[in-house]
């Protein structure tokens, strides 16, 4: 077989696990379209057009995996603020000389991507991108909140509308107007569905997404008085509208502003915003990839700018990598960019089918999502993970959000730079080690003849204005090598090189190499956080840090010297072995701490932290596992409780085995595995008695050894004490089990 038939052949069995994909990715896809437009002040429907041709164009001709394309929430306040200038308060014609803006900028990211400028992003400083995201997310939160209660004409900048919500809030209970009170009362309810869908913990519920339930629920409560010949309580103000012809009603870019300064300020917004918003999402998607894959970001530029042109000359607004579908598409299964293609044809059919069903969606339903949404991109949590990475990184955050609050995106990251570029000078007490370095070569890269590893040094300091010349070396080493990156020769090294080099890290963990730092024993940091800034220490100043213990894990030691065994507070970023486990499938681990082992290292009991997603949909979950070593094969199983990871599972090819005479168990237990009647003899009457008695557990085999875990949390040391208690016992169950079937 060929190797073109071979990929050919995987293509075809992989559509279906895509066209499921893209399917689910459509039902977010929609209402998000169609808010994000609404969002932007521009018609509804344009939101949709962007994520039609994004979604064909970008499936053919991009260089990413399994990335979503289509509207981006970062363009919102960018294509707010295009409309409102340019439009001169015709919002309309506003619109219109935005179209001529969006496709010129289209022009400009495919010229990016021929000019092999993909690392564009790279320029800029971690803790500026992400007080611009937080800016971004209170610039979508500040207009949508007064839309979610029913105040359509709210209007003023971003801190003005803030300022308003209370107002806001205050006249729900003081304005007798029917439409605007039941517009209000849609708006919480859809954000409440928004906030706790995933506390709900029923596999059938969550086949759809949160965002598919508010439109089915609030189309649902028009048709309701359809049917009983109630007049609806609201006015057409405030549900979307669509037009009766969407092809007829077309709009197109006005290019006469095309030399107005405020014109051209437009276009490089959008283009620097969309850019970056798509350059940072190809990022974390690539981490997602199952395959762990690596996109070709100028060939995905290119794309992007070629499909933002085109849904510019149609009426459409920009075309951007999304994160947060990107992430529902790779945790549905997806695995090329055909769940692209078909997310896009699935909102073809959305569009042409389903027309007056849309138009019975309340504007307040679509703002509580995307105030959801601009909660997730400036939640409180943000500002906290900034702070423990250092101070200096809450003066860089805080310069980018509130410049970017009181003026505009452009002017919010330049100050975000600058002040970080301040930050980094006065820190060194130096303005020579940057100015006299820069255009200097820093890095030196060669594979050694013994062992073969490949050797980088590092020079003068990596900060973000130079780290690209250290991409550019680990970029070209086979991520299945070993690579030491040495800094002793390098006096300074910032939070944005520390963040990527731990994303480096971990990708070449994935493929089966390795990437190491050494030379940082004499940096010094302000704190304990991996991605804090690293200096070097002037010699009276080098001292040896003593590690503080919390309470618990002063606790975890203790219990650690009953038992006579070990404990290891730190980071061992030894995970693979997690990765054979079903649970963490598709979930980065960059390591397991506060270790529990006994002496011949059967047993080990941690705390480990994974990532789900990332951008909006990103959240880092901390649990404590058990992990057993055995003596004898025996057969890989999942056991769960029945109705929680069923799904799930599911989905990975497993279904629920049920053991003869033992009905209580079969309701209570979802057992699944790869051989079924092996399992069955390994589940006999005693081990069945055993777990029908005892607390529920997530146990797992991999047919060597076994995982147990209790809930997406840290246990406290009392039920640390019972899982090893229980998962003593259950070891030798099994143990004998597979004893007295040999």
């Amino acid at each position: 077989m060929t190797q073109k038939t071979s990929h050919s052949k995987t293509f075809t069995k992989a559509l279906p696990k895509n066209l499921f994909s893209g399917f689910v990715v459509s039902l977010i896809a929609l209402p998000l379209g169609l808010g994000l437009a609404l969002a932007s002040e521009a018609p509804p429907i344009s939101g949709i057009i962007a994520a039609v041709v994004g979604g064909l164009v970008v499936s053919i001709l991009g260089g990413s995996n399994v990335t979503i394309t289509g509207p981006g929430n970062g363009l919102v306040i960018v294509l707010l603020g295009a409309i409102t200038t340019l439009g001169g308060g015709n919002m309309y014609q506003g619109y219109l000389f935005t179209l001529a803006a969006i496709v010129i900028s289209g022009i400009l990211m495919l010229l990016l991507g021929f000019l092999k400028l993909g690392r564009l992003a790279d320029f800029f400083p971690a803790s500026a991108i992400e007080g611009m995201l937080a800016a971004i997310g209170l610039g979508i939160l500040s207009k949508q909140f007064h839309i979610m209660v029913g105040n359509n004409e709210a209007s003023g900048s971003i801190v003005a509308l803030l300022g308003k919500i209370p107002v806001a809030i205050v006249a729900l209970f003081q304005n007798p107007d029917s439409s605007m009170l039941i517009a209000a009362a849609i708006g919480i309810i859809s954000l409440l569905i928004m906030i706790f869908y995933s506390k709900i913990r029923n596999p059938f519920f969550h086949l759809v997404p949160a965002p598919m339930w508010i439109l089915i629920l609030s189309i649902g409560f028009s048709y309701f008085f359809v049917w009983t010949d109630a007049p609806y309580p609201m006015n057409d103000e405030y549900l979307v509208n669509i037009p009766d012809d969407a092809i007829r009603n077309m709009a197109f870019p006005d290019f006469s502003k095309i030399l107005e300064t405020d014109f051209i300020l437009a276009v490089l917004a959008i283009t620097l915003i969309a850019s970056i918003e798509s350059l940072l999402s190809i990022k974390a998607v690539d981490k997602l990839d199952p395959l762990s894959r690596r996109s070709n970001v100028n060939k995905d530029l290119k794309a992007l700018g070629l499909a933002t042109t085109l849904s510019g000359l149609v009426g459409g607004l920009n075309v951007v990598t999304v994160i947060a579908r990107s992430s529902v598409n790779v945790n549905n299964g997806a695995t090329n960019r055909s769940a692209n293609l078909f997310h896009a044809l699935f909102l073809v059919i959305f569009i042409l089918l389903f027309q007056d069903q849309l138009r019975r969606i309340p504007l307040a339903a679509l703002a509580a999502i995307l105030v959801y949404t601009g909660y997730k991109l400036a939640t409180p949590k943000t500002l906290q993970k900034i702070a423990k990475i250092g101070k200096e990184q809450i003066l860089i955050f805080l310069a980018t959000l509130l410049t970017t609050l009181f003026t505009n995106l452009i002017t919010g990251i330049s100050v975000g730079i600058l002040v970080t570029f301040i930050v980094h000078v006065l820190m060194n007490k130096s303005m020579s080690l940057f100015l006299s370095h820069i255009s200097k070569p820093n890095v030196l890269l060669f594979k050694e003849n013994e062992g073969g590893n490949f050797y980088v040094s590092i020079k003068y300091f990596c900060n973000f204005l130079n780290f690209y010349k250290l991409k550019n070396k680990l970029d070209v080493i086979p991520e299945t090598e070993n690579v030491i990156l040495d800094f002793s020769l390098c006096t300074f090294v910032d939070h944005t090189a520390m963040e990527g080099l731990e994303n480096y890290a971990e990708t070449f963990s994935k493929k089966g190499g390795s990437l190491e730092i050494i030379g940082l024993d004499k940096h010094g940091a302000d704190s304990t956080h991996p991605f804090a800034i690293r200096k070097v220490l002037p010699i009276h100043k080098l001292k040896q840090i003593g590690r503080y213990f919390t309470k618990r894990q002063g606790l975890l030691e203790s219990t650690a010297k009953e038992l006579k065994w070990t404990y290891n507070a730190k980071k061992n970023k030894k995970t693979k072995f997690l990765s054979s486990f079903v649970f963490f499938r598709r979930r980065q681990i960059p390591y397991i701490y506060n270790t529990l082992s006994d002496k011949q290292g059967k047993y080990n009991l941690f705390d480990v932290e994974f990532t789900e997603g990332a951008f909006i949909a990103y959240e880092v979950v901390k649990t404590t596992v058990m992990h057993m070593q055995l003596e004898d094969e025996i057969p890989v199983f999942t056991l769960d409780k029945e109705g929680l990871l069923d799904f799930k599972y599911s989905l990975a090819g497993f279904k629920d085995i049920d053991l003869d005479d033992h009905p209580d168990f079969n309701k209570r237990f979802y057992l699944s595995g790869e051989n079924p009647e092996n399992i069955k003899a390994l589940f006999t009457d005693e081990l069945i008695l055993f777990l029908e008695s005892n607390l529920y557990y997530h146990i797992e085999s991999n047919g060597s050894s076994l995982l147990i875990l209790k809930k997406e949390r840290l246990l406290s040391v009392t039920e640390i004490k019972a899982m090893l208690y229980f998962s003593k016992q259950l070891c030798e169950l099994v143990s004998s089990t597979v004893v007295v079937s040999a």
